[in-house]
């Protein structure tokens, strides 16, 4: 098997992996985590021969901008105290306590070296913690800390890894200069990303076309990091500046063909990348295991020791900023944080690593500047490595147990109160919009009551109980004829579906113009 033929079996997987984790109640992440243990564990598997330096530039930017794509900027703002407890302070104080527990127990490893690994170690993966958030049904408060968290822990864990490795390489270290470093690369980074932001934004108004408009958007994340990093900013922050941007002012109501083909399209992206990535992440086993050859009790302690401190600092940091959380901002009832202890807990063991864990293990230097090898460097990335499957597998396989034993939940009632809250906002707009076109227009009466039922009938659609207790029988009758009419409507549509695509076949027929044919018959068939 070529390297190749390894790519297409994780894609393959990428794609069984997400059914075959709905059947078994296990995130899709952990399976391909497994799949690629077991290719590691096969001889005729080879070993990934992908540059270090290239994995987070060619993996990352598409999964943050997929992440990014189902929040908001508001969401972030008005979760900012809880996800900074988590995306900064717990990444520090992690990084800190891995250190000094890695510098005790390594023999002869410098401290500098032993933060690196803290750092690298410290931030929990985001795309595992959407991706099990969102197959678990876990509250909506508890998703949106995740998502922040995941989102922006890259950003500090990044950069305390790059001060750390400087340290290392050059021999040198300022806390000063560190501080510094950490500013500018934030302001560098949120620079690039507002002005890409801004830019593709323009540049979809000129384009037009939903397919270009969508391979635009494919390319900012990658151009967003690849920018920022070439300024010596942080290219993750980049990428999320870029796509909150976005997601913020680049939406036009009217766009639906842009949408629906938009929200296709990165679906797909995240399914195949994440899966890729984390088959990658089990296929570096090989790695670990050449690096433990003949060592093997003594190393696997040391990362058993290591993971151990990284589970144990996230408990002991979420209890009490929980409780400070909850008693500073009691009255404000917009800011998501745990309830409960059974919330808490659950929080606590969503805290795998993964993909940037990986990527940061491999990138470590081989040497010094003064030519001497790196310090221990194959302690830390199996070390790494130890901790990325402690997590990951262990955490993950489990949190589904987990969740249904502590009968932690979305609150399907209040989902179902803000759905019909909006319901009832669409159903008013249009009746507003109705009687603007009425003073303009000269309705006959019987289309004016028409346009006035179906201006009820938008809401209804989204909310089904939209109506008063009083009119449900009513509501229920024209529910019926609504149901009758949607099935008589999508027979006709299915009928010139077949027939337009039956045109595609026929001699002299332009299999282009069919297919745009075919694509607003698509399009009207959803509405």
């Amino acid at each position: 098997m070529d390297q190749l033929a390894l790519l297409f079996v994780l894609l393959l997987g990428a794609v069984v992996s997400v059914p075959a984790g709905d059947r078994l109640r296990l995130p899709a992440p952990v399976l391909m985590t497994l799949l690629g243990i077991v290719l590691a564990l096969l001889d005729f598997v080879p070993n990934v021969d992908i540059p270090p330096e290239l994995i987070l530039p060619l993996l990352l930017p598409p999964l943050l901008y997929a992440a990014v794509r189902r929040t908001s900027w508001r969401q972030f703002a008005a979760n900012k105290r809880p996800i900074f407890l988590l995306a900064v302070a717990l990444v520090f104080v992690t990084m800190l306590c891995v250190g000094a527990v890695a510098h005790a127990i390594v023999p002869g490893l410098p401290i500098a070296a032993a933060l690196a690994l803290g750092a690298l170690v410290a931030p929990p993966d985001p795309v595992a913690a959407t991706a099990v958030a969102g197959q678990l049904g876990l509250p909506r408060r508890l998703v949106s800390i995740l998502e922040g968290e995941g989102l922006f822990n890259d950003v500090t864990a990044i950069v305390l890894y790059h001060v750390a490795i400087t340290a290392v390489v050059s021999g040198t270290f300022s806390p000063w200069e560190a501080g510094l470093d950490l500013v500018l690369s934030a302001v560098v980074a949120v620079a690039a990303g507002l002005v890409l932001g801004w830019g593709a934004n323009r540049l979809m108004d000129l384009l037009g076309d939903p397919t270009l408009q969508i391979g635009l958007t494919l390319l900012v994340p990658y151009a967003a990091y690849v920018l920022a990093e070439e300024l010596h900013g942080s290219g993750v922050l980049a990428v999320l500046t870029a796509a909150l941007f976005l997601a913020e002012y680049a939406t036009d109501a009217d766009d639906v063909m842009t949408r629906l083909a938009g929200h296709t399209f990165w679906d797909v992206v995240d399914t195949l990348v994440t899966g890729v990535a984390f088959g990658l992440i089990g296929l570096e086993l090989h790695n670990a295991i050449r690096t433990a050859s003949g060592r093997w009790g003594e190393m696997l302690g040391w990362a058993a020791a290591i993971a151990g401190v990284v589970i144990l600092v996230r408990l002991l940091w979420l209890l009490p900023a929980t409780w400070l959380t909850k008693r500073l901002h009691a009255r404000r009832d917009y800011e998501d944080i745990p309830m409960s202890w059974r919330e808490t807990v659950v929080m606590w063991w969503s805290g795998m690593r993964g993909v940037a864990s990986v990527a940061l293990a491999l990138a470590i230097p081989l040497k010094t500047d003064d030519g001497s090898p790196f310090p221990d460097r194959d302690e830390i990335v199996f070390i790494a490595f130890g901790v990325i499957m402690a997590t990951l597998v262990l955490q993950g396989l489990t949190l589904p147990w987990l969740v249904r034993r502590l009968g932690v939940q979305a609150d399907t009632g209040r989902e179902k109160e803000l759905e019909k809250a909006l319901a009832v906002r669409a159903a008013k707009a249009a009746k507003r919009r109705l009687r603007e076109i009425e003073q303009v227009e000269e309705l006959p009466e019987e289309l004016s009551e028409r346009m006035l039922r179906r201006a009820f009938e938008i809401g209804v659609r989204i909310s089904p109980d939209l109506g008063e207790e009083e009119r449900m029988e009513a509501h229920a009758q024209r529910a019926q004829r609504m149901r009758r009419v949607r099935r008589i409507e999508g027979e006709m549509l299915s009928a010139a579906r077949h027939e337009v695509l039956a045109a595609r076949s026929e001699p002299g027929s332009d299999p282009e113009v069919v297919d745009r044919v075919l694509r607003q018959l698509d399009v009207r068939s959803l509405r």
